[in-house]
């Protein structure tokens, strides 16, 4: 099999490139660098079925067209991603995470290439009815509050793939939850997980933000790489939304203080207003929980590493390698 991975560096895009190498498969790789981190496909730059094209989709349309040709499967993850990001650029969010995919699915069009798109559980927003099923209303909040921008252009980018699955294309849509592991981003733009490791590895206060009593449902990186696979080999998938992610929902003060408990640290957790991480335009969303139901059915998935099991992974991965940050 030969697959195209758009956001090849990123955190999962990565971890994907390698699962599909191990299978024997031949990898295209694509990204602009502007985010991704190129040392994450270092290793995989050995593997002669590993091919790098750097570049985002609108500036390689033609040399993605010859690519596209040649492949079985394309499997989507270039976007802005990071609450951070897309609060500071929302322009940048919609040009990426709309206009490139469009751009894409032209192309994917053009030659009957199926198409596995990363989409998110952000596209719930505000609704309250939990847990999430694939039909569920989207509730955003005003225009004006630059958080809904990512959920907004996940949103449309999922139109636009259900769009062209009607049209015949084969096109599954999967929504992750709060994806965490080895190598993931530490710094103040990655997520919640790596950073509270980081922090308390380097001996640093844990920064909460809000209440902490938000909720979420962590997810580790071989159960969403598993599931993501196994939607672009099933016929059966082709069409459909999944969700991928973990039924253990937690605060994100309870995960700061099992963090502190895994690391063995004594440290101290301090409480941040979103504001003042975040700036003026940010709303947040108290608890995000899927319905994984559907991805049993088809995909054969179901999360398999327990919260503990996964943070212990990745907190050793971190102790191993970096010891602080990344």
């Amino acid at each position: 099999m030969r697959y195209l991975v758009t956001g090849a560096p990123g955190f999962v895009g990565s971890h994907l490139c390698a699962a599909l190498l191990k299978r024997n498969g031949t990898v295209w790789a694509l990204d602009d660098l502007s985010k991704g981190r190129p040392e994450r496909l270092a290793p995989l730059g050995r593997n002669l079925r590993f091919h790098f094209l750097q570049g985002s989709i609108a500036q390689r349309l033609d040399a993605l067209a010859e690519i596209i040709e040649t492949v079985d499967v394309i499997y989507h993850l270039a976007a802005v991603v990071g609450v951070k990001n897309y609060v500071e650029d929302p322009v940048r969010v919609v040009e990426v995470n709309v206009c490139e995919t469009l751009a894409l699915m032209k192309l994917a069009w053009s030659h009957g290439k199926k198409v596995v798109f990363t989409s998110t559980s952000e596209v719930y927003g505000k609704n309250n009815e939990l847990p999430f099923t694939e039909d569920a209303d989207r509730v955003y909040g005003p225009a004006g509050t630059d958080r809904w921008c990512y959920a907004v252009a996940k949103s449309a980018a999922e139109h636009i793939c259900l769009g062209y699955a009607r049209r015949g294309l084969p096109v599954v849509i999967l929504r992750y939850f709060n994806v965490y592991g080895p190598g993931a981003d530490s710094s103040e733009y990655g997520g919640v997980v790596s950073r509270f490791i980081s922090q308390a590895l380097a001996d640093q206060p844990l920064t909460v933000h809000g209440d902490g009593n938000q909720t979420r449902s962590f997810t580790y990186i071989n159960d969403i790489v598993r599931g993501t696979i196994a939607a672009g080999k099933r016929v059966e998938a082709e069409g459909k939304i999944f969700n991928l992610g973990s039924n253990e929902e937690i605060s994100i003060l309870q995960l700061a203080r099992l963090i502190l408990q895994l690391t063995g640290k004594k440290g101290k957790i301090i409480f941040q207003p979103y504001s003042d991480f975040y700036g003026p335009h940010y709303e947040d969303m108290r608890r995000r929980v899927p319905d994984t139901s559907a991805a049993e059915r088809c995909l054969d998935f179901k999360a398999r590493t327990p919260l503990r099991e996964g943070l212990m992974k990745t907190l050793e991965w971190y102790r191993i390698r970096i010891g602080g940050g990344f």
